[in-house]
């Protein structure tokens, strides 16, 4: 399995992480859940027909001398791209990330999460072995990415109130006017009052045990919602869950003193994404999906339907059912294959 996964990255790494009108690439993060997933043998026609789609991989313009002046200037992206490749050449990539993590974490709304997101994908790569140069090389285009897109979300706060994840989850408020592109949603937080204090009102994790099960509860809280709230936003509304899911499952690679901070800065990717997208009402139950069959029932359905947004959603998903045992995790799945349909 990790050949095609190796081959699969050594496709993509010539290509740059955004395309477009910055349109993310999803092609690395897709294909570790499809091959993780049991799904290994889609995987290069998947590749085939997503290269389609992506630009080529910026070259470098100079060398990274200064890492706070270059951070955040996408400009740089390949020359970040050859910083981290000679970071890991010189030392364990568990090192370099227990230095870049810290630096990182605060600019976690980077490529609108979907940097940390590509990092965590890496990183399950790694933990479960698989330390082949494609594999490292992983690591480093999307420690690249992140510093490149690195920034932060406004008006934010630490926790340090006494509400449960759920309930704090469900007390964000909501931008004036949900409209336009994410820099201008994003924006807008800036002068909205209760954003700081309802991030705030969760309770604090004083251990890094309790940073991890808070991670745990935003993740389940999150991925409920979309059932729920996903059509006021079905592709930006899946990052709610998929953010906090990446950092909750970059925790092994990291040093415990790293996860209260990681905890903060993914409650509050989650909570700007639901505040800036996510609906004030609750779509009425009847038209809601019933849970699929199985959680394998499900997962396949993502990979026949293709779309990468669905693959790394059904994958946050079916963790979550296999968590809880809460058959409205499926539905949600179900719910994002109804609103992005087969490619």
């Amino acid at each position: 399995m990790s050949e095609i996964l190796d081959e699969a990255y050594a496709r993509l790494h010539p290509t740059g992480p955004e395309w477009g009108d910055e349109l993310s690439n999803h092609g690395p993060m897709a294909v570790e859940v499809l091959v993780r997933r049991g799904h290994a043998d889609l995987v290069p026609r998947w590749v085939d027909r997503y290269l389609n789609r992506l630009d080529e991989l910026p070259a470098p313009t100079g060398v990274i001398t200064d890492w706070q002046d270059a951070l955040g200037d996408f400009s740089r992206l390949g020359d970040w791209v050859g910083y981290f490749h000679n970071e890991t050449q010189e030392r364990p990539w568990r090192d370099v990330l227990a230095i870049w993590w810290p630096r990182l974490i605060p600019g976690i709304a980077a490529g609108a999460t979907h940097s940390v997101i590509r990092v965590s994908h890496a990183l399950r790569v790694l933990l479960a072995g698989d330390e082949s140069p494609q594999a490292v090389a992983e690591l480093v285009h999307g420690l690249a990415w992140w510093a490149a897109r690195s920034t932060v979300i406004p008006n934010t706060a630490e926790p340090r109130g006494g509400l449960a994840t759920k309930a704090a989850f469900d007390a964000v408020p909501r931008i004036p006017s949900q409209d336009g592109q994410l820099a201008n949603r994003f924006g807008q937080l800036a002068e909205l009052h209760s954003f700081p204090s309802a991030l705030a009102a969760l309770k604090p994790a004083d251990t890094p045990e309790e940073a991890r099960r808070r991670l745990t509860e935003l993740v389940d809280a999150a991925t409920l919602t979309y059932l729920t709230h996903g059509h006021g936003s079905p592709i930006l509304l899946v990052h709610t869950a998929t953010a906090p899911n990446a950092v909750l499952h970059a925790l092994p690679a990291l040093p415990e003193e790293q996860w209260a901070p990681s905890l903060t800065a993914a409650w509050a990717a989650s909570a700007a994404l639901i505040a800036t997208y996510a609906p004030r009402e609750a779509a009425p139950r009847e038209v809601l999906p019933d849970a699929p069959e199985s959680a394998a029932a499900v997962l396949d359905r993502a990979a026949e339907n293709g779309d990468e947004h669905v693959i790394k959603f059904t994958d946050t998903a079916a963790e979550v059912h296999a968590r809880t045992g809460d058959p409205d995790a499926l539905a949600a799945a179900a719910r994002i294959q109804e609103f992005i349909r087969p490619r």
